[in-house]
């Protein structure tokens, strides 16, 4: 769960999840050393970095000088695993929470405050992570989403089951205006908010897989020139390569959480 780079209060054209919900508004890595994952998402992706509000544990990585995701070195504080999450932007935190836990989800953390919303970190009934957050989103939202810096793909044991358990607790295909759409396009599920595709659900997982990369969970892509580049310096950096081809290489950090580097957006 991390602090986000909200516009200042008060400002014009902040957008919160009251207006816009149910899309993926963040992503977010918890971690146990903060400087370490610095040095390595700095190496690998080109990184800068500036401090959050929530203290220093918190930091926001920038790409271009446009943020693109959160780090918290709160891992071994508050329990959690080192990994990568996505955030879907809720009305209420509290709503989204009582949802995922009455329709066979667990709750892992929260909902808590986190100053200026809420946020809670879940898990669906397979047993992927992912957040939910209610409050204003990051400053300039509707450019981070179309640039795609980063984008969220859940594998799943069966797609369709996923898509109504989400839909179900993040108001998805609703009549509620800024709700997101969902199409089915051949085994996949893809959603759209106002016509852009932000996640796409694909089936195949196994829920008991000793390989992480098989069991349910959210994938976190981020959109780079030179895949194989990045491969390179992950390993030269403490990193793995779990898996690569010309245009997609799966990478782990040296604290164990894995993520997706992606040629171009390619959602």
């Amino acid at each position: 769960m991390n602090d986000h780079p909200i516009t200042a209060p008060g400002s014009a054209g902040v957008v919160s999840t009251h207006s816009v919900f149910g899309a993926p508004c963040w992503v977010s890595l918890t971690s146990r050393d903060l400087e370490a994952t610095q040095d390595f998402y700095g190496a690998v992706l080109g990184w800068r970095w500036r401090q959050a509000q929530l203290g220093e544990r918190f930091r926001i990585a920038l790409a271009d000088d446009v943020p693109v995701a959160g780090i918290a070195a709160v891992a071994t504080m508050w329990q959690v695993a080192v990994a990568w999450t996505p955030y879907f932007a809720v009305p209420s935190a509290d709503d989204a929470a009582a949802r995922v836990r009455e329709r066979g989800g667990t709750t892992a953390v929260g909902p808590i405050s986190l100053p200026p919303g809420r946020a809670a970190l879940l898990a669906d009934p397979d047993g992927a992570s992912f957040g939910v957050w209610e409050g204003r989103l990051i400053g300039n939202w509707e450019s981070w989403r179309r640039a795609a810096p980063a984008f969220v793909r859940l594998r799943t044991r069966d797609a369709f089951a996923s898509a109504i358990f989400y839909g179900q607790i993040l108001d998805w295909a609703s009549d509620v205006p800024g709700s997101c759409e969902v199409h089915y396009e051949g085994d996949e599920v893809v959603l759209r908010s106002n016509g852009d595709v932000v996640a796409r659900i694909v089936s195949g997982a196994l829920e008991a897989a000793p390989d992480p990369r098989v069991r349910p969970h959210w994938q976190v892509h981020f959109a780079v020139s030179d895949v194989a580049a990045c491969a390179r310096t992950a390993e030269q950096h403490g990193g793995s390569v779990l898996d690569l081809t010309a245009d997609e290489a799966v990478l782990r950090d040296p604290d164990g959480a894995q993520f997706t580097v992606t040629w171009g957006s390619r959602r």
